[in-house]
């Protein structure tokens, strides 16, 4: 069965509107994992208007799942990594000021950077994932970085999905079939939902893991957080 790997990001934002400890990050993550989560995400930015990088700290010794850090690879960032020594890192080509990410990585264009800093996180015994978006080139490249595994931008799948989930979901599947031949494990994220999710999984072979904030946090607002994650697993079923 896919993993299902909770992004706490947006409990995060809750808690930084107001100052304070509530919610409390900590106990979120250890309540999703008591709930079901197979893995907690992160992803600090330099400006921490979600995620702390003490967040970051305190989180390492307390998650007993995997713990992923997804982020861009400013220097600060990879050290916090590889002190944090999380399961795994993700790294995103989103820079400081992005609201949100937006695009894989162009893994031709930046082979050498990812070489380096890949090398790096590998020393420190931590699992690699890049982000991609489903062009074949990059998929391509990305075996040359030394990436363990690919995560699946899969924002464009998430748009199209209301309007043709064949048409959605082709590029993925073609794509997910490439990175295998390769040698790599699968990852996705971005907008993925209770109402896309199951086609998804369904339809994507050797999928490893799916990171999921936005919507499963919003779900829970009307759901529960404990129900909630249940149902999201039930999609990875």
């Amino acid at each position: 069965m896919t993993r299902l790997s909770v992004n706490i990001n947006k409990i995060a934002t809750i808690r930084n509107a107001r100052g304070g400890n509530t919610p409390n990050v900590c106990k979120v993550a250890l309540d999703c994992e008591r709930f079901g989560a197979e893995g907690i995400t992160v992803h600090p930015r330099p400006d921490e208007r979600h995620i702390r990088y003490q967040d970051v700290r305190d989180l390492e010794s307390l998650v007993i799942t995997e713990f992923n850090i997804e982020g861009y690879p400013t220097r600060d960032f990879i050290d916090l990594v590889v002190k944090a020594k999380p399961a795994q890192v993700t790294l995103v080509p989103d820079p400081p000021e992005a609201l949100t990410s937006n695009a894989g990585w162009d893994t031709v264009k930046n082979r050498d950077i990812l070489v380096e800093i890949i090398k790096e996180f590998k020393a420190a015994g931590i699992r690699t994932s890049i982000f991609v978006d489903t062009d074949l080139a990059n998929i391509e490249g990305a075996v040359a970085t030394g990436t363990d595994r690919i995560e699946l931008y899969t924002e464009p799948y998430a748009t199209n999905y209301p309007k043709n989930k064949e048409e959605a979901i082709r590029p993925f599947v073609i794509a997910a079939k490439k990175a295998h031949e390769l040698g790599l494990e699968i990852n996705a994220g971005h907008d993925l939902s209770l109402e896309n999710l199951k086609y998804f999984n369904d339809n994507i072979p050797n999928l490893t893991e799916v990171s999921i904030g936005h919507a499963l946090i919003s779900d829970s607002l009307y759901y529960g957080l404990e129900n909630t994650i249940q149902m999201y697993l039930r999609c990875l079923k």
